[in-house]
């Protein structure tokens, strides 16, 4: 396609890059930003700027901030020995908005995959042992996405807390095998939160 304008062809570009955006999608957006009027279109583009730039990840649990510690991490009403271990700040976010999590969080970056090159070094299994031993956890939910590597995950960091006194217990499979945890619809996963069973009791089922 011949865009008359460069600058417009650049922005679509740009957008298309991002992920499940389209061309014909990032073009009908970089037209609606043409539309708009150039300090809208200026926020838009500082605030992107500023998020970029400026947010944090939590010390404690690796989830995205503003500030060095998260607010769920902060908020004492929250319980600290009770953690959802997930793989990134989106599934965070679906979990929260099912409201039936008193917990706080650990965020992974991942799950270990050798095919792509992921091993436990690459995530931040290390910090969520240190975690556990620390501040005395007595549960550890394991919330990834019930995939191979998924459960490879869960097995590897099981292991590794063996002589810990905590209990690892894994969502309840109404989230089918194969699926992301974030395109889940939240009375799925809040059910799977509140049915979470023994890590035991679901190797023994496999």
């Amino acid at each position: 396609m011949n865009f008359p304008s460069k600058l417009v062809e650049n922005a679509i570009n740009e957008l298309a890059k991002l992920p499940g955006i389209g061309r014909k999608t990032a073009t009908r957006l970089a037209l609606h930003l043409l539309k708009q009027a150039p300090d809208t279109v200026e926020l838009f583009g500082n605030t992107l700027v500023k998020m970029r730039n400026e947010v944090k990840y939590c010390k404690k649990c690796e989830n995205i901030s503003d500030h060095d510690i998260c607010n769920i991490c902060n908020n004492p009403n929250r319980d600290q020995t009770l953690i959802c271990v997930v793989e990134s700040p989106r599934d965070v976010l679906a979990i929260e908005n099912t409201g039936h999590f008193t917990g706080v969080y650990h965020v992974l970056g991942g799950v270990i995959s050798p095919v792509e090159g992921i091993g436990p070094e690459t995530l931040t299994i290390k910090g969520l042992v240190d975690r556990v031993y620390l501040d005395k956890v007595k549960e550890l939910v394991m919330a990834l996405s019930p995939t191979i590597e998924g459960d490879t995950t869960i097995y590897y960091i099981s292991k590794k807390l063996k002589t810990a006194d905590v209990t690892v217990t894994t969502i309840s499979r109404g989230v089918s095998f194969g699926s992301d945890l974030e395109y889940t619809d939240d009375l799925t996963l809040a059910r799977s939160i509140v049915n979470r069973q023994p890590y035991e009791n679901y190797m023994s089922n496999k």
